[in-house]
């Protein structure tokens, strides 16, 4: 579920109203603030690239052990190796070489260090995004506690615990599709992690959505039967049906706001860019 920036209030002082919302309520909600957000549509540039990208995590005291070690390995190796002008195969310095020039190029490829100002501005679909996602995860635990230790929450009906897991899988079929329909096409004119598509032409944070949902229509096939009667409600079958998805669901949750952080979105976006992304 998604909001434009000029909502930061209406999406915190909503959150823990989010349980005692019906899902019409809640896609209601959410559709106020894209309404909000088509007011102001983004532009981009057709011309725009990346400023910079970041440096790999290898920094220049792991390269130097590397060469320290190229001399003896290539002693042992005898394996023709790419050679740099004026050297001979196998020539440890020409290794050294190669690695000193990569390493420079990486240097100058460094972004500088974000102020906390710039930080806010770039962190700021994370933290929105994330705020959602740990009401997911409460609601998961809730489930996968009783699915676990056999029990349901103390002072929770039978029909409350089923509820409790219709409306998390509504809630978050909402939220995906507000995701793939409103976000994501416009963050995929220059994030190759939200490429749309299909099958593995797809961005894996979409390939996600879909393995997630395969789970989700097998929990709620069930947890329907159990609210109308026509199956007893079992933990170990609850169980059952939680944990084929339980590691993409968990990966996708932290791997979505990773992916929204700042380190990331800096490649892409300018500052004001980022004010006037839909979230």
């Amino acid at each position: 579920m998604l909001f434009s920036r000029r909502l930061p209030r209406l999406v915190a002082s909503t959150l823990h109203l989010l349980p005692l919302l019906r899902p019409q309520q809640y896609q209601a909600v959410a559709f106020t603030a894209l309404n909000t957000v088509a007011t102001n549509p983004l532009t981009c540039p057709a011309n725009f690239a990346p400023a910079s990208t970041l440096s790999s995590s290898s920094g220049p005291t792991k390269q130097r052990q590397a060469c320290a070690m190229s001399s003896s390995a290539a002693a042992s190796a005898g394996a023709a190796e790419p050679t740099l002008a004026g050297t001979t195969p196998n020539d440890p310095a020409a290794t050294c070489a190669a690695t000193t020039t990569s390493d420079k190029k990486e240097e100058e490829n460094k972004l500088p260090p974000l102020s906390a100002a710039e930080f806010k501005v770039y962190n700021r679909m994370a933290e929105h995004m994330d705020l959602f996602h740990a009401h997911f995860r409460q609601s998961w635990n809730l489930l996968w506690s009783a699915a676990t230790s056999g029990k349901r929450p103390a002072g929770m009906s039978m029909r409350s615990f089923i509820m409790e897991g219709l409306q998390f899988l509504q809630y978050l079929t909402v939220h995906h599709n507000i995701e793939e329909t409103h976000i994501f096409p416009v963050l995929a004119k220059k994030m190759p992690e939200f490429k749309t598509g299909k099958g593995n032409g797809a961005a894996e944070l979409l390939r996600q959505h879909r393995q997630i949902h395969h789970g989700m229509d097998a929990l709620e096939t069930y947890l329907t039967a159990c609210r109308s009667g026509e199956a007893d409600l079992e933990m170990r079958v609850l169980k059952e049906k939680m944990a084929p998805w339980a590691d993409v669901l968990w990966t996708h949750l932290d791997q979505e706001v990773e992916t929204l952080g700042a380190e990331n979105m800096r490649k892409y976006w300018t500052q004001e860019e980022m004010r006037r992304l839909p979230m």
